[in-house]
């Protein structure tokens, strides 16, 4: 794996994190923008498990996905 996809691990966690962080609100607004900061999260995940041969943290990040978007669309209804 090339050093500089390994390092995509960092961000990938810190995107996780901060969206988190942002579903946990009491604001809709930024409980919406986490999902997507999630989704973000997913696909650093996914970027950097395939150059890892990580199957099983893509299967969890797709599964997470649609939860994510679940999340998101739920959100989204008053």
């Amino acid at each position: 794996m090339p050093a500089w996809l390994d390092l995509l691990q960092w961000p990938a966690m810190a995107v996780t994190l901060y969206a988190a962080w942002l579903v946990a609100s009491q604001d809709k607004r930024r409980r919406e923008h986490g999902f997507w900061w999630f989704v973000a999260s997913n696909v650093l995940w996914i970027a950097w498990g395939w150059q890892a041969a990580a199957w099983a943290l893509i299967v969890l990040q797709l599964g997470l996905f649609a939860l994510n978007l679940r999340g998101a669309w739920k959100n989204d209804t008053d």
